[in-house]
């Protein structure tokens, strides 16, 4: 059975792009079909200037969430990354296959460090080395395929790329995963600015539908979204980002075709409408379960723990193996 690895950074509250870009298909694809691991990445939530408590509050709010949207423990490996302490141990490895080059070329890098600047803030060093600790991540456990959203795409490239230069130089030791992309809203875009990501982080509140807002904000947020010039419903991703982005969430909510979706419609009140009651009806379950699981945290407190000993035992041998290949001494 192919083996998946994929994860969500606990740097704000986990939005509808998650969940239809990622988090469903892991649910209803990636356990079933594959040995798939899920991890909360919380070491990648200390690249930038953060509240303490807050990272551990949503880092617990994001397990609880994962849980909630049909992720079961007894199908695939749910836990928190910096309870597997291999995920550190192999990162300074590859930092020194790595080069300072690649790491630069990290458009996400370019682009947040560019931001930090802006703000007058200090860049801090992990956020340059950051894709090499997801690289650790995903070569750990053997991995085949990382399914991500397009922005992670250059990520699991340096990834390969890693993999094969480790291998090469010190022998076979990293399966060199490839990666998969969901079809239909693999990327929903800001409500706001449809030319920019829905991002967990963004400053813009109003433009992210987040999984826990309550349905009235959903409504609200969904008939406050951008559409665009002219009055005819069309899906032209390119030319009229704002209407194709909403007939993109309401194909993925409902299993349609946003072609086929605009045909439907003659204004985009009836498109905001829809599209906002599809959302909440979506959410609705996850957000049920989510309340549920709040009320038995030593539920999932176990879980976390049992999957963090799983993705332990899975993920030391092949660790244990790249120190000696490298030239480390065996402890003990």
């Amino acid at each position: 059975m192919k083996r998946v690895f994929s994860g969500v950074k606990p740097t704000g509250h986990l939005t509808l792009g998650n969940y239809l870009g990622a988090m469903r298909r892991w649910s209803t694809v990636d356990q079933h079909e594959a040995d798939a691991l899920f991890c909360v990445v919380d070491l990648h939530a200390l690249t930038m200037d953060h509240d303490p408590g807050r990272v551990q509050r949503l880092s617990r709010q994001a397990a609880t969430l994962l849980l909630a949207a049909g992720l079961d423990p007894e199908l695939c490996t749910v836990f928190v990354q910096s309870h597997v302490d291999e995920h550190a141990r192999l990162s300074y490895l590859l930092e020194c296959v790595a080069t300072d080059g690649e790491m630069r070329r990290m458009i996400q890098y370019k682009e947040k460090a560019a931001a930090e600047r802006a703000r007058g803030g200090s860049v801090r060093l992990s956020l340059l080395t950051y894709p090499v600790l997801m690289a650790a991540d995903i070569l750990a456990y053997g991995t085949d395929e990382v399914p991500v959203g397009d922005d992670q795409s250059q990520h699991v490239e340096l990834t390969r790329d890693l993999a094969v230069r480790f291998n090469q130089r010190y022998g076979r030791t990293f399966v060199v995963p490839r990666t998969t992309h969901p079809g239909v809203a693999a990327r929903v875009m800001n409500l706001l600015d449809p030319t920019s990501k829905m991002g967990k982080s963004d400053d813009v509140g109003p433009g992210i539908v987040y999984l826990l807002d309550e349905p009235d904000v959903v409504r609200k947020k969904v008939m406050r979204a951008v559409t665009d010039s002219g009055q005819d419903v069309a899906y032209d991703r390119e030319g009229r980002p704002g209407v194709s982005n909403l007939l993109e969430i309401l194909a993925a909510c409902e299993g349609g075709d946003p072609e086929e979706l605009a045909g439907a419609y003659d204004s985009y009140g009836s498109l905001k409408k829809d599209t906002a009651d599809a959302v909440v009806e979506l959410l609705r379950p996850v957000q049920e379960r989510h309340k549920e699981l709040c009320a038995d945290s030593a539920y999932v407190e176990g879980v976390l723990r049992a999957g963090a000993e799983k993705a332990r035992e899975m993920a030391r041998p092949r660790v244990d193996s790249a120190y000696r290949a490298i030239g480390l001494l065996p402890a003990g």
